[in-house]
């Protein structure tokens, strides 16, 4: 499990620091990570449903959010529950570029058994940062 939750955090929110060796694999485990809080079981989530997000910004770190919004979107708007295994990330011109093959399926309260709801990601503490093992991402989110 390349993600790991922490406690130093205030009761209305959940933080977690993911891990990868790469951007791609961190903006997975940052994924699974927030689904994990929602989702007891990530494994009961099936891939019935593909959608595919791509997404830009001229910062890694505000493609991280965004990428985890668009997650918590999709959740809210049509009850999707969606993991991203496969997340491709290329920087061209100061710009940074992700394209996702999310899959999921809708929420079902008979199997998927739930955790606490997320509301967003918020930016204090946020962070993604480099060094000579990969990358590591901080994240706090609303619940």
């Amino acid at each position: 499990m390349p993600y790991q939750f922490l406690d130093e955090v205030a009761v209305a929110d959940v933080e977690f620091r993911a891990w990868g060796q790469d951007l791609a694999e961190v903006f997975s485990s940052a994924a699974d990570a927030t689904m994990n809080v929602m989702i007891e079981d990530l494994n009961s989530i099936k891939p019935k449903q593909h959608c595919s997000i791509a997404l830009e910004n001229e910062a890694a770190d505000m493609l991280l959010f965004d990428f985890l919004q668009e997650l918590i979107y999709y959740k809210d708007s049509e009850q999707l529950l969606l993991r991203a295994p496969k997340v491709a990330i290329r920087e061209k011109q100061g710009n940074y570029y992700l394209q996702a093959d999310a899959a999921g399926e809708k929420l079902n309260p008979q199997r998927h058994e739930q955790g606490v709801d997320v509301k967003a990601v918020t930016l204090h503490r946020f962070s993604l940062e480099q060094d000579e093992n990969g990358w590591t991402a901080n994240v706090i989110l609303d619940i």
